[in-house]
């Protein structure tokens, strides 16, 4: 093809053109780099501050967990120990005890201040457990190879009068591992220090625990004590062999790291970057309150930011290659098309995207019904409908322990951000109530954890019920949702609380209500999507139309159905606004369900003990119980119930002890409920009865009493109270 002078002018002028374009393009690409590096760098190093300052925390909270079970472990002893003061036969007992119940501690003493007993000149027995077996052996540290008042355990509490923790040390008299222990005064009626109480736990676990801290691969991980030894880090031969002075000594940068060494030392927190072994470090570090010891996270700055270096070679290489695309593409004409299709195919990708992510948002809710079909009891439907392909609506719902816990709820917004608080609504509901039956405690934990992250100001409107399948009460609690409907002998509003939604205000006190729930009671439970359903005249469904849709017995299914379709037909061809949920709840016990409930209220009085037979014989006249059976329903009821009257409250102190006969068809169960200090007596090893009675451990026998008479026994410690469940089944 020839060319004219005027068609290779304009082509040159092109040409020009272009090279301008491509060399703006290239310093502005160019320019963008530098900055985004630069950008880059500033954020991996917050970004790994956080990270660091989070683990320093967690670990913290992990040390401090162990810490103050250990503390709380001796300080619960202290009554018992002063009282046993005066009877130093028993003496040995408190440390046995101390190690039996708290299983973070590995070993305990009660050592005597010498010359305190003259009957006792020296006397410490120590409980230890077997790391093998997790048997309890008891030893003595008042030998002649073991001066256990010179000690720093034994000498540092008395000299601050208060409890202390002291340095790590290997015990090779006792514990036989690398230990640290914390010990308070035992004073008697007179105030004086008689003895020393000690809690030892092992320090094995912390140097795991520290091993498996990850903030970046290679970073370096160690707990120091107040001396500046090294307690715990990755390389096991610098443990107690090793002090960070030492540290400080081989590092070029000898200030910067002893000035970090005192700052740990002295309790501070903080970042300091340091040069060891000929590269950068940063240094991060938080104090472990009470303890003197100090947490550090030490990230090597070649590591920190490897990741943002290879990423700018891999973006100069594609700055190359689009300045390269780019001359490609100013003498490419159908560029206009190569766009028009790129938006088709991210538009098909969004639709593809959207779809399964509500796919995942349906499967995370029960849509199987009925849901329980071994269950005569319960007729239970629900459904939702979202406005887009995914919404914020939810429901959810399952049985523990013959209760049905469910809920409904509502996220303000709509599209993917309702959804993934949707999600997360839900995940919170099955955590918080998988524990706890009560709905306001559930409904306050999923508010404080919600209002702590909820940096994006959506709330839930949201309501939780517990419905007691054999019991028939039902206890709700509201916090901002629609008041469900109760279909009764008539159809009502139940009456609710509004109380505030989730995720608005953390701490908010949440009331919880209850009612009962009778044979042939229903519950319909709906988000506002149904009530404010509008036609094409911006008409309300309202709540008159869903009581109307409500009439009539029927199946659960059969009412969601009918609403649906007068729903639908109200609407007509109005596009749906919101999304739309529902969920019925019918309730239809069997007679063979429902259960009777007896209760007996004693004071923690041994002379008390006769009345439980008059209460077991007075069960058993009514369930027709043979007298063998209801003999050893005494004897288990007489055995748990004496060991809280003598141990669960302090000595001339009045207590009482609730025990409650819940009377089922199948079953008898007995709950012992009292206020004492907490002590699970089914935590007691099985009694070997095979052995002669000399070689036996003290204790024990009560509980494999109670164990053998009855079919299921149980402890949980809630609300400051002790609860031993026991059932017998009846055949």
């Amino acid at each position: 093809m020839k060319f004219n002078r005027k068609d290779k002018k304009l082509l040159g002028m092109s040409a020009r053109a272009g090279l301008m374009l491509v060399i703006v393009a290239a310093i502005t690409l160019e320019a963008t780099s530098i900055i985004q590096y630069l950008y880059s760098q500033r954020e991996i190093k917050k970004e790994a501050s956080l990270r660091a300052e989070s683990e320093l925390k967690s670990a913290e909270n992990k040390i401090m967990d162990v810490v103050n079970q250990a503390e709380a472990a001796v300080r619960n002893s202290l009554w018992v120990a002063e009282w046993c003061l005066e009877n130093p036969d028993s003496l040995m007992r408190i440390p046995q005890r101390v190690v039996a119940e708290n299983p973070v501690v590995v070993g305990s003493t009660m050592a005597l201040v010498p010359d305190y007993n003259p009957k006792y000149p020296l006397y410490a027995p120590y409980a230890t457990r077997d790391m093998a077996t997790g048997d309890i052996r008891m030893l003595s540290l008042a030998t002649e190879e073991y001066d256990y008042p010179s000690t720093e355990w034994f000498t540092k509490p008395i000299e601050l009068d208060d409890g202390y923790w002291s340095e790590p040390y290997f015990d090779e008299n006792g514990g036989d591992i690398l230990m640290t222990t914390f010990s308070m005064p035992v004073k008697d009626k007179d105030g004086k220090i008689a003895a020393i109480l000690t809690a030892d736990i092992s320090l094995d676990w912390l140097t795991e625990y520290i091993s498996d801290i990850k903030v970046y691969p290679n970073a370096f991980n160690m707990v120091i004590s107040r001396s500046g030894q090294i307690m715990a880090c990755p390389v096991e031969t610098l443990v107690m062999q090793t002090t960070v002075d030492q540290f400080a000594l081989e590092s070029e940068d000898y200030e910067a790291l002893n000035q970090v060494n005192r700052a740990m030392l002295s309790g501070q927190s903080g970042e300091m970057p340091v040069r060891y072994l000929g590269q950068t470090n940063h240094v991060y570090f938080a104090p472990v309150e009470r303890t003197g010891w100090s947490l550090s996270i030490v990230l090597p700055e070649k590591e920190l930011y490897s990741g943002v270096r290879r990423i700018g070679m891999i973006v100069k290489l594609l700055q190359l290659l689009g300045l390269a695309m780019l001359v490609v593409i100013l003498r490419v004409v159908a560029k206009h098309r190569v766009k028009y299709q790129h938006i088709n195919e991210q538009k098909e990708r969004i639709e593809n995207e959207l779809h399964i992510a509500s796919e995942i948002q349906m499967a995370m809710i029960p849509k199987t019904f009925p849901p329980f079909p071994e269950r005569k009891d319960l007729d239970l439907v629900a459904a939702i409908i979202p406005a887009k392909e995914v919404g914020g609506d939810l429901y959810d719902f399952y049985i523990r322990d013959e209760k049905l816990f469910f809920c409904i709820g509502d996220v303000s917004g709509k599209g993917i951000p309702a959804s993934l608080v949707m999600a997360v609504t839900r995940s919170l509901f099955r955590a918080m109530s998988a524990h706890d039956d009560s709905p306001a405690k559930i409904v306050t934990s999923m508010n404080n954890s919600m209002s702590e992250t909820n940096e994006s100001s959506m709330f839930v409107t949201f309501f939780c019920g517990v419905l007691d399948l054999s019991a028939g009460q039902l206890r709700y609690c509201n916090a901002g949702h629609n008041p469900p409907m109760i279909l009764t002998d008539a159809i009502r509003m139940l009456p609710v609380e509004p109380n505030l939604p989730l995720g608005i205000l953390k701490g908010m006190n949440y009331i919880e209500q209850e009612t009962p729930f009778l044979y042939d009671d229903a519950l319909f439970l709906y988000t506002d999507g149904l009530s404010e359903a509008e036609n094409a005249s911006q008409e309300q469904f309202g709540e008159a139309r869903i009581k109307a849709a409500l009439h009539g017995k029927k199946r659960s299914i059969d009412h969601l159905e009918n609403i649906k379709q007068q729903v639908s037909l109200f609407v007509g061809d109005a596009p749906q606004s919101d999304d739309l949920t529902m969920l019925f709840i019918h309730y239809l016990p069997q007679e063979d369900t429902l259960q009777q409930e007896r209760h007996l209220v004693l004071h923690n009085d041994i002379q008390q003990i006769p009345q439980l037979a008059d209460f077991v014989e007075t069960i058993a006249h009514e369930k027709h119980l043979s007298q063998s059976l209801a003999m050893g329903i005494n004897l288990a009821l007489e055995e748990a119930v004496s060991n809280v009257i003598l141990y669960a409250y302090p000595k001339e102190t009045d207590g009482l002890v609730d025990v409650e006969a819940i009377l089922r068809k199948e079953s008898l169960e007995f709950i012992i409920v009292d206020s004492g200090v907490p002590f699970d007596p089914t935590a007691a090893p099985d009694v070997d009865t095979n052995l002669p009675a000399e070689e036996r451990s003290i204790g024990g026998l009560g509980i494999h009493l109670v164990r053998e008479l009855m079919d299921s026994v149980s402890y949980e410690r809630k609300d400051g109270k002790n609860y031993l469940r026991m059932i017998k089944k009846l055949s």
